[in-house]
């Protein structure tokens, strides 16, 4: 029974990469500077706790779970995803989410601990670092796709002669094609305009079901999965933009969760 579930943990982890370190990185950096004045102090007193720690930082803590906390990385594995392709995006709790086993209930249970201010530091900055790390996942579109090839996991492609899947395209090939470094990526995304909703206020919880169907539609858009196995250049050219447009949406999405969820002002 060990040996079973370990493999159940193991055949979860692939869905549980999404953008890589430089992307969840990225769209912690792309929320600091939307953060209010009284978010920012909640965030440096939660994080004090942990010397050294940052936004960018924690970002990844939710993927680095399984070497860390085998228990609470096996528990929280499939909060990084929510498999809707197969239902023509269309999201249903009760099929899709039961007990609010997903990445959209796992951002709105995460949301309502990170804004409890009874309930003990250590336990809010932990849903703190799910989080900045869960919206994150909820914009990369294979993690709204399809349930039957893992979310691209299972598609073979084929990059510059070297073998790879869709779904790892998608975490960091797209990203590391640029050939641009983190500060650089960093600056090219802000520069892309902010979207018209970051000027309104977000509800707590957050209506994570809508950017999940909405990235699930980019994942059964033509085209994202190519023809064929090898990826050309034009591959690049049509879908790094698109991947950088949800980085920066989920990037100003996620400075509005904190500003709902910790300004109380």
């Amino acid at each position: 029974m060990a040996s079973l579930a370990a493999l159940a943990l193991l055949l979860h982890i692939p869905q549980a990469l999404a953008w890589g370190l430089t992307g969840h990185r990225l769209v912690a950096e792309l929320a600091e500077p939307d953060l209010t004045p009284a978010t920012r102090v909640q965030l440096d007193r939660l994080l004090a706790s942990e010397p050294g720690a940052t936004l960018p930082g924690i970002a990844t803590w939710a993927d680095e779970l399984r070497k860390q906390d085998a228990e609470l990385g096996k528990r929280s594995a499939r909060w990084h995803y929510v498999n809707l392709g197969e239902s023509d995006c269309h999201y249903d709790p009760p099929r899709d989410c039961r007990n609010g086993d997903c990445n959209v209930g796992a951002i709105k249970t995460q949301t309502a601990i990170l804004a409890d201010r009874s309930l003990p530091d250590a336990q809010r900055l932990q849903a703190l670092k799910f989080v900045v790390h869960l919206v994150g996942d909820a914009h990369q579109p294979l993690h709204a796709g399809y349930a039957g090839d893992k979310g691209g996991n299972d598609r073979q492609v084929n990059v510059d002669g070297k073998g790879s899947n869709l779904h790892a395209l998608w975490d960091s090939g797209l990203l590391r094609r640029t050939g641009l470094d983190e500060d650089a990526l960093l600056a090219q995304i802000r520069a892309l305009p902010a979207p018209a909703e970051a000027e309104q206020p977000m509800p707590v919880p957050p209506p994570a079901a809508a950017w999940a169907q909405a990235a699930c539609r980019i994942a059964l858009a033509p085209g994202l999965y190519p023809p064929g196995a090898k990826i050309d250049q034009a591959y690049f050219d049509t879908w790094t933009p698109v991947a950088q447009r949800q980085l920066r949406l989920a990037g100003a999405r996620l400075a509005q969760v904190l500003n709902a969820a910790l300004d109380n002002s």
